[in-house]
């Protein structure tokens, strides 16, 4: 086990150096058609709360760019300072979401099944970003519309859909 050991890391240097070293020309060649990662400077985020029923959130996302670019599958939805984000429906949701330039996706999340519920926790806002690595927007409750605060517990969020018919059917609602 020690002999490969000693052996393993000068050929893995080996290897990284060669790897580096080599002409740009015969790295892999990258999809062209393939568009980028949106910048977030060109996407414009909304939020409001679902008329009546205040433990529903809409959101959207525009892409005010002249490209089209990409999103993650699931928005990244967080309530103010508590820890976690809102799990996505249906489970997983890995990889991205094409945006035409121009053109609007759309998400919803429920932030609590009961707001009574003792366990509810309490945030000042929510959070909405189209994607995991990026700032993204926040709203208070009162830009929301759900009143002095938004109870939270179990919070679930759409993936984004390209109508807000759509989102809305995701997340169960009539």
């Amino acid at each position: 086990m020690r002999f490969r050991t000693v052996h393993t890391v000068p050929v893995l240097a080996a290897s990284a150096a060669l790897l580096l070293a080599a002409a740009p020309g015969q790295a892999a060649p990258r999809d062209q058609s393939a568009p980028a990662r949106c910048a977030e400077k060109a996407l414009t985020l909304h939020a409001k709360a679902v008329r009546g029923k205040t433990t529903v959130v809409r959101f959207s996302v525009t892409n005010s760019g002249s490209r089209a670019c990409l999103v993650d599958r699931v928005p990244t939805i967080t309530f103010g300072d508590l820890d976690g984000a809102a799990l996505p429906t249906p489970e997983g949701g890995r990889g991205t979401y094409r945006l035409d330039a121009g053109k609007t996706a759309y998400g919803a999340v429920r932030t609590i099944k009961n707001p009574a519920d003792p366990e509810a926790r309490r945030s000042p806002s929510i959070g909405v970003s189209a994607s995991a690595s990026q700032w993204g927007r926040s709203f208070s409750a009162a830009q929301l519309g759900t009143g002095r605060d938004v109870r939270v517990w179990e919070p679930v969020t759409t993936w984004w859909q390209p109508t807000r018919a759509k989102a809305d059917k995701a997340l169960g609602l009539g």
